[in-house]
């Protein structure tokens, strides 16, 4: 029996199970299973080429030091989270906007991103933002499909804006540095950020009836006490994030060890804020094993099914079609973004990554193309995916907190043009490389000073 056939079967009855809702771990493991004894049966598979599984699982994970980072960033958003520090900057940028029209939104898009840049995690932004800022911007009558847009919008932003858990993981299946992919993802993340604001405010004025500025007597703080609270509870989380994003940026230090120093900083913060408590560490450890737990389990179990797929000719297949796309590069492009766009509707980035990347970047080493830029380029689409409807999984982590006042429709119905200007920053990344190659080339010249300089800019 010819083994490339069994492979296409292999990865068509993966596809089919993983669909139909079964948990991706076992899909993986449980189909390689089956595989790889019809490939003894069929073919020339032999139970000895399963003795470097174990190497390449050591190798992935166990002593995979870029790992580390998973769980010190989780932990440092999960503490953000917990002890009640996004609510308070919510708050405090809430009034800080409150008199432009469109205030509040711009507010709830700076603090989504700020999270982002926390937690690396879509599901606890758009969870937090949900619980915090869907009820304030009700309460100051605010167009419901507008207030459900930004939250979805900006929360899903932790896909892509650094420390994102999408580029750690991604950084497995690519031969660049984690910081390599922060460096690229920045600038995109900033700038589909400073999108969103500018559709708030634009849709504020065009509509003033959408997103009123909230009234003057509920702007209870004078401006000194409104800039001392601003100092107090904007500028120590800000300076926490660039400086852990900075130090990896001018080489001071590795993903891992700045994860770390962010997740004592969170901690830090905690105490200052006086929102410390043993539950809340309990709980933000909690939290940080489930998600590390789930990563290395699906790591485990796509190894083994990478190995089998590899051995029965699957992989040297894919390549081949991917990189006989008519169109060349460009074509492999648009059809590597498809594919991303139309998974990322029923499943989870973390299932994605690990189903397509092994397959896509071969054929991108062979066809020349900027792996920073491509590992950007899906990152991007993961977020559009994300909030697509009508099973967009952040439109459905909204729905979860959302008040009864906001209904499935509008969530649904307001993501759509959070999901218009995703697509334009898409083709924009597309259409320019540089915003991705630009600050990676920058960091990566083995210039001291010009280290030195960056890590100044980002902490300043």
């Amino acid at each position: 029996m010819n083994l490339e056939l069994l492979a296409i079967v292999m990865f068509a009855v993966f596809m089919v199970i993983i669909l139909s809702g079964y948990p991706v771990a076992f899909s993986f493991a449980g189909t390689a299973i089956i595989f790889f004894v019809l490939g003894m049966v069929f073919g020339d598979l032999a139970v000895p080429e399963l003795n470097v599984l174990f190497s390449r699982w050591f190798a992935d994970a166990v002593a995979n030091f870029t790992f580390l980072a998973i769980p010190f960033f989780v932990f440092m958003g999960a503490v953000f989270e917990k002890a009640g520090l996004a609510e308070r900057l919510l708050t405090t940028i809430g009034f800080l906007m409150g008199p432009l029209r469109g205030g509040m939104a711009v507010a709830v898009i700076l603090v989504g991103t700020l999270l982002a840049a926390a937690t690396g995690v879509v599901a606890a932004t758009v969870i937090v933002m949900g619980i915090l800022a869907l009820p304030v911007m009700v309460k100051y009558n605010y167009d419901h499909k507008l207030a459900a847009g930004v939250i979805v919008g900006s929360g899903t932003l932790a896909q892509l804006i650094p420390p994102s858990l999408v580029l750690i993981v991604l950084a497995q299946f690519i031969p660049v540095s984690v910081g390599q992919l922060f460096a690229g993802a920045l600038i995109p993340g900033v700038m589909l950020s400073v999108i969103f604001m500018i559709y708030a405010v634009a849709i504020a004025y065009i509509k003033p009836g959408y997103a009123p500025a909230i009234p003057k007597s509920e702007r209870t703080m004078s401006g000194g006490e409104l800039a001392i609270e601003t100092l107090k509870v904007v500028v120590p989380p800000m300076f926490l994030v660039f400086a852990v994003l900075g130090s990896i940026f001018a080489g001071v230090a590795t993903a891992s060890e700045a994860g770390a120093v962010g997740a004592i900083g969170a901690v830090i913060l905690a105490v200052a804020y006086r929102s410390y408590s043993w539950k809340i560490i309990m709980d933000a450890a909690r939290a940080t094993a489930n998600i590390t737990g789930l990563v290395l389990q699906i790591l485990f179990a796509s190894t083994f099914f990478a190995l089998v797929f590899q051995k029965l000719g699957g992989q040297n297949l894919i390549t081949d079609w991917l990189t006989s796309i008519p169109g060349d590069k460009w074509g492999f492009i648009i059809a590597a973004n498809i594919i991303v766009f139309l998974l990322g509707i029923n499943l989870e980035f973390l299932e994605i990554s690990f189903i397509v990347m092994p397959l896509f970047v071969p054929a991108a080493l062979a066809l020349d193309i900027d792996l920073v830029w491509f590992a950007v380029m899906m990152a991007i689409n993961l977020n559009m995916a994300f909030i697509s409807p009508p099973v967009g999984f952040s439109l459905f982590y909204l729905q979860s907190v959302a008040p009864p006042e906001i209904t499935t429709s509008e969530i649904h119905r307001g993501a759509l043009p959070f999901l218009a200007l995703q697509g334009v920053g898409l083709v924009i990344v597309m259409v320019f490389p540089q915003t991705v190659t630009w600050l990676v080339e920058r960091v990566g010249l083995a210039d001291t000073e010009l280290a030195a300089q960056l890590f100044n800019f980002m902490i300043m």
